[in-house]
């Protein structure tokens, strides 16, 4: 289905099922081959049954979507653009009715307030960080910072970004351990540091 712009579930309750995509070029949605290594790599890190998920710059959605199609328990979106939140809640609801319940949330807003805003308990154990290009690496290091203080203990970060960016400023609570290139997208991911 390269080429064609449309993207789908891939695996899971829902597969197969195609995803309402996001109108224009503003977003640059994940590639169907990149979500297919990512996902195959964390069900070989154990990290999406039963998982809550939150999904920052989400898009269309489609990897909180994914996640809640293959187990996760909870999945927040968050996306500030009225256009992407609006395709967040058509895919969330077709995900929704899959499963027959309420596994995914839209959140309308921008990331740092929505995570100021997060009760001190909310942990999530995978999140998912696909920022805009224009975001600059010291918005995404205060980014970080703040989700830092939301992670369950074996919880699993994934970061967005094109080839070209540095690695991303990690806080001192979180630390990388995998990276992968594929073709103009890289994936940095990171955990929880051990605290001595």
């Amino acid at each position: 289905m390269r080429g064609t712009g449309l993207s789908r579930v891939i695996a899971g309750v829902a597969g197969g099922t195609t995803l309402v995509s996001v109108p224009g070029s503003s977003t640059r949605p994940t590639t169907d081959r990149v979500k297919e290594a990512l996902f195959s790599r964390l069900e070989a890190f154990d990290v999406i049954a039963g998982a809550k998920v939150l999904d920052l710059y989400a898009g269309s959605g489609s990897l909180g979507v994914e996640s809640a199609s293959r187990g996760a328990v909870s999945v927040d979106l968050v996306e500030s653009d009225a256009k992407a939140s609006a395709v967040c809640q058509r895919n969330a609801d077709m995900i929704n009715t899959a499963l027959g319940g309420k596994n995914v949330s839209v959140h309308r807003s921008k990331v740092e307030p929505f995570l100021e805003r997060a009760d001190a308990g909310i942990l999530w154990d995978l999140v998912f960080l696909d920022p805009p290009y224009p975001l600059d690496e010291p918005a995404l290091a205060a980014v970080l910072e703040k989700l830092s203080g939301h992670l369950a203990d074996a919880a699993v970060v994934v970061v967005e970004r094109s080839s070209r960016t540095p690695e991303p400023r990690w806080p001192a609570s979180m630390e990388r351990f995998a990276e992968r290139k594929y073709g103009e997208t890289k994936l940095w991911f990171a955990e929880p540091s051990a605290q001595e």
